[in-house]
């Protein structure tokens, strides 16, 4: 760090806190994440892991900070700020400042999140070995770090510059939450009446699997796909000639090409198990939250696929596959795909036999078009916003290392 700015040890400016909820008052539980900062306890957990004695836990009063273990990448702490006093584990540091007229509580958390400190307080907490639940951070660690005191003005100008990139970035995920909200609104009343230039007049009439228009058939999806065919039993490498897409690889109805793996294989081989635009993954095995997940494939190259995926190709002049990839993802549809599992010991699966028998509303072939249509303009808006944000949190973090690193005038900035 330049030294333009004074320096001082953390803790000759912060004290560790050890109180005890000895009283056994009931205050709310609060835990840490090196997402989302110190958040309530059932906004992670859902069900409860911690004990019903809390005598024992650690009392985080407002402006106090509280870390948990960190991880060899991930560094959770967070600020109490929206309450006067809650509790942590007793796993945690608490410690507060000593004088808020010195260092100003919301400097010292943007500090923190800083490349420099994130890694030197987690090779800190290296040196000490591990644990199971993680690396053993001690306050002595954190109180060993060297860290800027730019005057009060400065560190609240400084704040409120970082604020203001963070109340972006929120009103952005509110936006994509909001348009994804409308996203399954819209399937519901698209997969019940159909594409808006095709209602006038329609009637709806009862299936096994809800209301549609009465003009649709209900089919097995066996009927009308070319083959639904297991992946290649293969494990994925960090070189090979093919690029392999595997579980983690489906998101949202699309492929990401997150941490790739890749295979070689005879031709014979990938001729089999090569993908084609257009073809839909369907993950067949895992946890019950995560089994039936489909994405189209629409990626340009010669990718193959894994075991626990199946590839389901359509007859497309009967089924487009943009329309049964929407299908599949809509929440009752998903539902109804869980039901269809078998349930195993560690994991549920549902075998292709299965898939192929399973029940889909089919539409004329220009109404799945139109009800398709719809959606990509949903997705094209999400895309969108989501790009927004990331666009917003590039621009927090180089800000954020700039300001600290004394890179940039902070006089300069008006907000």
């Amino acid at each position: 760090m330049k030294a333009t700015w004074e320096m001082k040890k953390l803790g000759e400016i912060c004290e560790e806190k050890k109180e005890k909820n000895v009283n056994n008052e009931n205050l709310p539980l609060f835990t840490v994440s090196h997402i989302y900062g110190l958040i309530p306890y059932q906004n992670i957990f859902y069900k409860q892991v911690h004990s019903k004695d809390t005598k024992n836990y650690k009392i985080v009063n407002r402006y106090d900070f509280a870390f948990g273990l960190p991880t060899k990448d991930t560094l959770p702490y967070g600020l109490l700020e929206s309450e006067e006093k809650v509790l942590v584990s007793p796993a945690y540091i608490v410690f507060s400042i000593k004088n808020k007229n010195l260092l100003f509580p919301r400097f010292l958390y943007y500090l923190l999140k800083t490349t420099y400190y994130k890694w030197k307080i987690i090779e800190m907490a290296k040196s000490q070995g591990a644990t199971r639940r993680g690396l053993p951070l001690k306050f002595r660690h954190l109180a060993n770090l060297e860290i800027p005191l730019p005057p009060l003005p400065v560190q609240q100008k400084i704040v409120k510059i970082l604020d203001t990139i963070q109340e972006a970035i929120d009103i952005q995920e509110k936006i994509i939450e909001k348009t994804k909200e409308l996203k399954k609104s819209l399937m519901a009343e698209l997969f019940k009446y159909g594409g808006p230039s095709f209602r006038k007049g329609r009637k709806l009439k009862k299936t096994e699997i809800g209301e549609i228009p009465e003009d649709w058939e209900v089919v097995r999806l066996g009927e009308v796909a070319r083959e639904i065919i297991y992946g290649i039993s293969k494990k994925g490498e960090k070189e090979g000639k093919y690029p392999i897409l595997r579980m983690n690889n489906l998101e949202d109805g699309k492929i990401n090409c997150k941490d790739l793996q890749f295979v070689s294989l005879e031709s014979s081989e990938f001729e089999k198990f090569k993908l084609e635009k257009g073809d839909i993954l369907f993950n067949r095995t895992n946890s019950l939250d995560l089994v039936g997940k489909t994405a189209l494939f629409t990626l340009d190259g010669d990718f193959v696929f894994a075991s626990y995926l199946l590839r389901i190709r359509t007859i497309k002049d009967q089924l487009l596959p943009e329309y049964l990839n929407y299908y599949f993802n809509f929440e009752k549809t998903q539902q109804d795909l869980k039901s269809l599992a078998s349930r195993g010991a560690s994991q549920v699966n549902i075998s292709a036999s299965k898939l192929s028998s399973f029940p889909i509303p089919l539409p004329p072939l220009s109404e799945q078009q139109e009800i398709a249509e719809i959606l990509q303009t949903i997705d094209q808006k999400i895309e969108i916003e989501k790009r927004k944000k990331e666009l917003y949190e590039e621009l927090f973090k180089t800000m954020l290392n700039k300001i600290m690193n004394q890179e940039i005038d902070v006089e300069k900035i008006e907000v």
